[in-house]
């Protein structure tokens, strides 16, 4: 049978692999809870960059709108300029009839 000093000697030794389990047990704790703040920072910037791209989405559909009202705007103007050439043309010519 075992003699008091190998139980005491295995006692210390289990208790050694405990405490090295122990510690090891926290280490790997600290280090799950620092991936998890480490994941839930890079969850909170996606979810920031998903709202910009989401804003810059409205803005470029704004500016389409915009750049459309302008060449509305500009295809009119050019229109009521021709109209406008063709009335002067038309005074210019009753002002001056061709002889």
């Amino acid at each position: 049978m075992y003699n008091l000093e190998t139980m005491i000697e295995n006692s210390q030794k289990i208790e050694n692999i405990l405490e090295r389990m122990g510690e090891t047990v926290i280490a790997t704790t600290e280090t799950v809870e620092t991936l998890a703040a480490k994941m839930e920072n890079l969850v909170e910037q996606v979810q920031e960059q998903e709202q910009q791209i989401q804003q810059q989405g409205y803005q470029i559909f704004a500016l389409s709108e915009s750049i459309q009202t302008l060449v509305d705007s500009q295809t009119e103007s050019r229109e009521q300029l021709t109209q406008l050439t063709y009335l002067i043309h038309t005074l210019v010519n009753s002002l001056n009839p061709q002889e």
